[in-house]
């Protein structure tokens, strides 16, 4: 009769941060709250400087903390948000004057900051989606709850929308997609194409990741119905900060 094997324990630093992320899942660390330091952590476990940091990686790999240079590591929970891919392109949503990122946020608040627009050659990518050598270039970072979630940089064909609104910081209510409307152009039809990456540098520091956080790339072309590329849209995604939905019928 063969011995039934014995469980492979897990690492040390592992158990270390299954114990914090358990007393975090329990309310007994809050959002906000310092975690138990290297120093901390070394004499409770009697482990070394090195398995510490180890394990405080671990939860801010997960999401769960978020280091604060020359103050320590905080709890960093944040209710996911949950993009819903049809309803918030929608015309219903935006074609009643609402942010596509009110069907998103669901009433917690969020800002728009980091806005750029210029008008620029297309590059060759862009180009052959749009159909255009000259683009108007919308960049702008989005914040829930104060958290950096989201990058967003959207072109449009320049003879398509120049002089409209599309080309200044404010577009007004309802956002691009309600001036494209006004202008003739509303889109009909989306195709998103979703991908999970590492973040360039200037990404990770615009959206505050700790390291070896990954994003979700979603690039959105938008068509009128009669199948003119109206607007590319490539978003960068804090992974951790967003669950997304897509519904179909069978």
């Amino acid at each position: 009769m063969s011995e039934s094997p014995v469980p492979h324990e897990p690492p040390i630093y592992r158990r270390i941060a299954d114990g914090l992320r358990a007393r975090i899942m329990a309310g007994e660390l809050r959002d906000g709250d310092r975690l138990p330091g290297e120093n901390a952590l070394m004499a409770e476990h009697d482990v070394a400087r090195a398995t510490a940091r180890q394990a405080l990686a671990v939860l801010i790999n997960e999401g769960l903390a978020v280091p604060k240079r020359g103050s320590g590591v905080y709890v960093r929970l944040f209710k996911p948000i949950r993009r819903h891919g049809s309803r918030r392109l929608s015309r219903e949503q935006w074609g009643q004057g609402r942010a596509i990122w009110d069907a998103d946020t669901r009433g917690r608040p969020f800002t728009v900051d980091e806005v750029e627009v210029t008008r620029e050659n297309a590059t060759e990518d862009v180009s052959a989606v749009l159909e255009s050598g000259e683009v108007w270039v919308r960049r702008r970072r989005y914040s829930v709850d104060s958290r950096p979630v989201q990058l967003a940089t959207s072109y449009f064909p320049a003879a398509l929308v120049e002089g409209s609104a599309i080309t200044v910081a404010d577009t007004g209510p309802g956002g691009v997609y309600a001036r494209l409307g006004d202008l003739g152009l509303p889109p009909a039809h989306f195709t998103e194409e979703v991908r999970a990456r590492m973040p360039r540098p200037r990404e990770a520091g615009l959206l505050g990741l700790p390291g070896g956080t990954p994003v979700i790339e979603v690039c959105r072309t938008a068509y009128t119905s009669g199948g003119l590329p109206v607007e590319l849209n490539e978003m960068v995604l804090d992974s951790a900060a967003y669950v997304l939905q897509y519904d179909f019928d069978a």
